[in-house]
Protein backbone atom coordinates (compact mmCIF):
# COMPACT_ATOMS: atom_id res chain seq x y z
CA UNK A 1 0.00 0.00 0.00
CA UNK A 2 1.08 3.38 -1.26
CA UNK A 3 1.99 6.25 1.47
CA UNK A 4 -0.03 9.07 1.38
CA UNK A 5 0.84 12.32 2.98
CA UNK A 6 -1.23 15.87 2.97
CA UNK A 7 1.03 18.79 4.08
CA UNK A 8 -1.15 22.11 4.71
CA UNK A 9 0.29 25.15 3.70
CA UNK A 10 2.91 22.68 1.23
CA UNK A 11 3.83 25.58 -1.01
CA UNK A 12 6.64 27.63 0.87
CA UNK A 13 8.95 27.24 3.55
CA UNK A 14 8.37 24.80 5.91
CA UNK A 15 5.82 22.99 4.32
CA UNK A 16 7.64 23.15 0.75
CA UNK A 17 10.60 21.05 2.29
CA UNK A 18 8.61 19.28 4.04
CA UNK A 19 6.68 18.14 1.09
CA UNK A 20 9.82 17.27 -0.93
CA UNK A 21 11.56 15.23 1.88
CA UNK A 22 8.71 13.32 2.51
CA UNK A 23 8.71 12.45 -1.44
CA UNK A 24 12.06 11.74 -1.34
CA UNK A 25 11.01 8.71 1.38
CA UNK A 26 8.34 7.03 -0.98
CA UNK A 27 5.19 8.73 -0.04
CA UNK A 28 2.86 10.56 -2.57
CA UNK A 29 2.00 14.06 -1.53
CA UNK A 30 -0.75 16.43 -1.14
CA UNK A 31 0.24 19.95 -0.92
CA UNK A 32 -2.42 22.24 0.21
CA UNK A 33 -2.22 26.14 -0.07
CA UNK A 34 -4.70 28.70 0.24
CA UNK A 35 -3.26 31.51 -2.37
CA UNK A 36 -0.06 30.65 -4.39
CA UNK A 37 -1.06 28.45 -7.49
CA UNK A 38 2.68 28.70 -8.91
CA UNK A 39 4.40 27.95 -5.94
CA UNK A 40 2.10 24.74 -5.21
CA UNK A 41 2.69 23.37 -8.58
CA UNK A 42 6.44 23.73 -8.72
CA UNK A 43 6.50 21.57 -5.37
CA UNK A 44 4.39 19.15 -7.22
CA UNK A 45 6.52 19.44 -10.30
CA UNK A 46 9.75 18.53 -8.27
CA UNK A 47 7.82 15.89 -6.70
CA UNK A 48 6.98 14.59 -10.17
CA UNK A 49 10.40 14.55 -11.22
CA UNK A 50 11.45 12.49 -8.04
CA UNK A 51 9.29 9.45 -9.64
CA UNK A 52 6.16 10.13 -6.86
CA UNK A 53 2.68 11.51 -7.72
CA UNK A 54 1.51 15.01 -6.02
CA UNK A 55 -1.15 17.22 -6.50
CA UNK A 56 -1.86 20.75 -5.71
CA UNK A 57 -5.28 21.54 -3.67
CA UNK A 58 -6.53 25.04 -2.70
CA UNK A 59 -8.09 25.38 0.31
CA UNK A 60 -8.26 27.79 3.33
CA UNK A 61 -7.67 25.68 6.23
CA UNK A 62 -10.17 27.63 8.50
CA UNK A 63 -13.22 26.84 6.77
CA UNK A 64 -15.02 23.72 7.07
CA UNK A 65 -16.55 23.19 3.63
CA UNK A 66 -12.77 23.85 2.65
CA UNK A 67 -11.14 21.32 4.50
CA UNK A 68 -14.17 18.40 3.99
CA UNK A 69 -13.38 18.78 0.23
CA UNK A 70 -9.30 18.40 0.45
CA UNK A 71 -9.00 15.52 2.01
CA UNK A 72 -11.74 14.45 -0.39
CA UNK A 73 -9.86 15.52 -3.00
CA UNK A 74 -6.74 13.48 -1.70
CA UNK A 75 -8.96 10.34 -1.13
CA UNK A 76 -9.98 10.58 -4.96
CA UNK A 77 -6.74 11.78 -6.68
CA UNK A 78 -4.28 10.03 -4.24
CA UNK A 79 -5.95 7.21 -1.52
CA UNK A 80 -6.05 6.88 1.94
CA UNK A 81 -3.62 9.61 4.13
CA UNK A 82 -1.42 8.12 6.52
CA UNK A 83 -0.11 11.29 7.55
CA UNK A 84 -0.64 14.67 7.98
CA UNK A 85 1.32 17.25 8.51
CA UNK A 86 -0.53 20.53 10.27
CA UNK A 87 1.34 22.90 9.13
CA UNK A 88 -0.64 26.17 7.34
CA UNK A 89 -0.36 29.12 10.05
CA UNK A 90 -0.79 33.07 9.63
CA UNK A 91 1.46 35.78 10.96
CA UNK A 92 0.18 39.11 10.93
CA UNK A 93 2.36 42.24 11.50
CA UNK A 94 4.41 42.89 14.74
CA UNK A 95 1.70 44.23 17.40
CA UNK A 96 1.21 45.11 21.06
CA UNK A 97 -1.75 43.48 22.25
CA UNK A 98 -3.37 46.92 23.20
CA UNK A 99 -3.76 47.94 19.83
CA UNK A 100 -5.00 44.57 18.15
CA UNK A 101 -8.18 44.61 17.00
CA UNK A 102 -10.66 41.32 17.22
CA UNK A 103 -10.34 40.59 13.71
CA UNK A 104 -6.90 40.41 13.87
CA UNK A 105 -7.02 38.02 16.64
CA UNK A 106 -10.06 35.81 15.18
CA UNK A 107 -7.61 35.47 11.69
CA UNK A 108 -5.01 34.33 13.77
CA UNK A 109 -7.04 31.79 15.43
CA UNK A 110 -9.67 30.25 12.86
CA UNK A 111 -6.09 29.63 10.83
CA UNK A 112 -3.93 27.99 13.62
CA UNK A 113 -6.03 26.61 15.99
CA UNK A 114 -9.33 25.69 13.94
CA UNK A 115 -7.79 24.79 10.66
CA UNK A 116 -5.60 22.35 12.70
CA UNK A 117 -8.26 20.85 14.45
CA UNK A 118 -10.57 20.65 11.38
CA UNK A 119 -7.89 18.78 9.56
CA UNK A 120 -6.84 16.38 12.20
CA UNK A 121 -10.89 15.60 12.58
CA UNK A 122 -11.13 14.82 9.35
CA UNK A 123 -7.65 12.78 8.92
CA UNK A 124 -8.66 10.90 12.07
CA UNK A 125 -11.64 9.60 10.30
CA UNK A 126 -9.46 8.12 7.90
CA UNK A 127 -6.72 6.95 10.00
CA UNK A 128 -8.58 5.23 13.02
CA UNK A 129 -8.65 1.77 13.81
CA UNK A 130 -11.65 2.26 15.41
CA UNK A 131 -13.43 3.91 12.17
CA UNK A 132 -11.34 0.51 10.43
CA UNK A 133 -8.86 2.80 8.95
CA UNK A 134 -5.03 1.23 9.10
CA UNK A 135 -3.47 4.18 11.61
CA UNK A 136 -1.52 6.74 10.83
CA UNK A 137 0.71 9.88 12.20
CA UNK A 138 -0.09 13.23 12.37
CA UNK A 139 2.31 15.96 13.06
CA UNK A 140 1.75 19.85 14.11
CA UNK A 141 3.81 22.52 13.27
CA UNK A 142 3.87 24.64 16.73
CA UNK A 143 6.28 27.59 17.53
CA UNK A 144 8.92 28.50 19.75
CA UNK A 145 6.72 31.27 20.58
CA UNK A 146 3.94 28.88 22.93
CA UNK A 147 7.36 29.26 25.22
CA UNK A 148 8.77 32.63 24.43
CA UNK A 149 5.29 34.82 24.41
CA UNK A 150 6.32 36.70 21.70
CA UNK A 151 5.93 40.01 23.73
CA UNK A 152 5.48 43.57 21.96
CA UNK A 153 5.59 41.44 18.26
CA UNK A 154 2.88 38.53 18.07
CA UNK A 155 1.76 37.68 21.19
CA UNK A 156 -1.77 36.58 19.56
CA UNK A 157 0.16 34.14 17.13
CA UNK A 158 2.17 32.91 20.69
CA UNK A 159 -1.10 32.20 21.99
CA UNK A 160 -2.72 30.05 18.84
CA UNK A 161 0.89 28.04 18.87
CA UNK A 162 0.06 27.48 22.98
CA UNK A 163 -2.96 25.95 21.72
CA UNK A 164 -1.69 24.04 18.84
CA UNK A 165 0.78 22.34 22.20
CA UNK A 166 -2.33 21.55 24.40
CA UNK A 167 -3.97 20.11 21.15
CA UNK A 168 -1.16 17.73 20.64
CA UNK A 169 -0.93 16.32 24.40
CA UNK A 170 -4.81 15.86 24.54
CA UNK A 171 -4.99 14.38 20.90
CA UNK A 172 -2.13 11.96 21.06
CA UNK A 173 -3.56 10.57 24.21
CA UNK A 174 -7.05 10.43 22.90
CA UNK A 175 -5.88 8.29 19.83
CA UNK A 176 -3.06 6.35 20.98
CA UNK A 177 -5.33 3.52 21.44
CA UNK A 178 -6.62 3.88 17.86
CA UNK A 179 -3.22 3.19 16.03
CA UNK A 180 -2.94 6.90 15.32
CA UNK A 181 0.01 8.53 16.70
CA UNK A 182 0.20 12.79 16.98
CA UNK A 183 3.44 14.86 17.68
CA UNK A 184 4.81 17.96 17.41
CA UNK A 185 7.61 20.31 16.39
CA UNK A 186 8.39 23.91 17.57
CA UNK A 187 10.99 25.69 15.28
CA UNK A 188 11.35 29.30 15.97
CA UNK A 189 13.86 31.88 14.11
CA UNK A 190 13.68 29.98 10.83
CA UNK A 191 14.92 31.40 7.39
CA UNK A 192 11.25 31.18 5.71
CA UNK A 193 9.00 34.04 3.87
CA UNK A 194 6.73 33.95 7.03
CA UNK A 195 8.73 36.84 8.28
CA UNK A 196 8.10 39.15 5.71
CA UNK A 197 4.00 38.70 6.46
CA UNK A 198 5.29 40.49 9.85
CA UNK A 199 6.64 43.35 8.26
CA UNK A 200 10.54 42.06 8.98
CA UNK A 201 11.89 40.12 6.00
CA UNK A 202 14.94 40.18 7.72
CA UNK A 203 14.35 39.35 10.99
CA UNK A 204 15.99 36.17 11.54
CA UNK A 205 19.50 37.97 10.68
CA UNK A 206 18.50 40.54 13.05
CA UNK A 207 18.61 38.30 16.59
CA UNK A 208 20.65 36.03 15.17
CA UNK A 209 23.15 36.86 17.30
CA UNK A 210 20.70 36.32 20.90
CA UNK A 211 20.26 32.15 19.75
CA UNK A 212 22.37 30.19 21.40
CA UNK A 213 23.54 28.76 17.60
CA UNK A 214 24.18 32.19 16.68
CA UNK A 215 22.13 31.34 13.07
CA UNK A 216 19.15 31.28 12.31
CA UNK A 217 17.97 27.58 10.94
CA UNK A 218 16.90 26.15 7.65
CA UNK A 219 13.55 24.89 6.46
CA UNK A 220 15.31 21.43 5.56
CA UNK A 221 16.51 21.41 9.03
CA UNK A 222 12.58 20.89 10.40
CA UNK A 223 11.48 18.67 7.50
CA UNK A 224 13.52 16.13 8.76
CA UNK A 225 11.93 16.12 12.24
CA UNK A 226 8.59 16.31 10.70
CA UNK A 227 9.66 13.41 8.48
CA UNK A 228 11.45 11.42 11.87
CA UNK A 229 8.30 11.88 13.63
CA UNK A 230 5.44 10.69 10.96
CA UNK A 231 8.13 7.50 10.22
CA UNK A 232 8.59 4.24 11.79
CA UNK A 233 11.69 5.08 13.43
CA UNK A 234 9.44 7.20 15.95
CA UNK A 235 6.55 4.01 16.44
CA UNK A 236 6.40 4.25 20.10
CA UNK A 237 6.66 8.05 20.25
CA UNK A 238 3.57 10.19 20.67
CA UNK A 239 2.73 13.22 22.26
CA UNK A 240 5.79 14.57 22.06
CA UNK A 241 7.55 18.25 21.14
CA UNK A 242 10.80 18.49 19.27
CA UNK A 243 12.29 22.36 19.35
CA UNK A 244 14.35 23.59 16.82
CA UNK A 245 15.02 26.94 18.00
CA UNK A 246 19.10 26.97 17.72
CA UNK A 247 18.50 26.84 21.42
CA UNK A 248 15.92 29.53 22.76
Amino acid sequence: MEKVALITGGSRGIGAATAMRLASLGYNVCVNYRRDENAALQVVADISALGRRAIAVRADVSKESDVIDLFTQVDERLGNVCALVNNAGVLLPTSRVEDMTADRINLILATNVTGYFLCSREAIKRMSTRRGGRGGSIVNVSSAASRLGSPNEYVDYAASKGAVDTLTRGLSLELAAEGIRVNCVRPGFIHTQMHADGGEANRVDRIKDTIPLKRGGEPDEVASAIAFLLGADASYITGAFIDLAGGK
